[in-house]
């Protein structure tokens, strides 16, 4: 009985959330000022070159680690 109580309320929890939670409205370009008056991109300012290249460096390290492992 208590494990059809607790899978039915996982259940309940897992479809309700995303009905709960409300996403916040993305922030206008150029933060709100009128289109050409600034030089902030469309899709913000955020840099993504750091976490390329961290996600780049982690896979070449797994990767070599897989190689000596196959090789040992």
């Amino acid at each position: 009985m208590k494990k059809t109580v607790k899978k039915i309320l996982i259940t309940v929890l897992t479809l309700a959330i995303p009905v709960i939670m409300m996403a916040q409205t993305p922030p206008h370009p150029n933060g709100g000022n009128a289109p050409g008056s600034g030089n902030t991109p469309v899709g913000g300012g955020a840099p993504i070159d750091g976490g390329i290249t961290v996600m780049l460096l982690m896979g070449a390290a797994y990767g070599l680690k897989r190689y000596v492992k196959y090789r040992g």
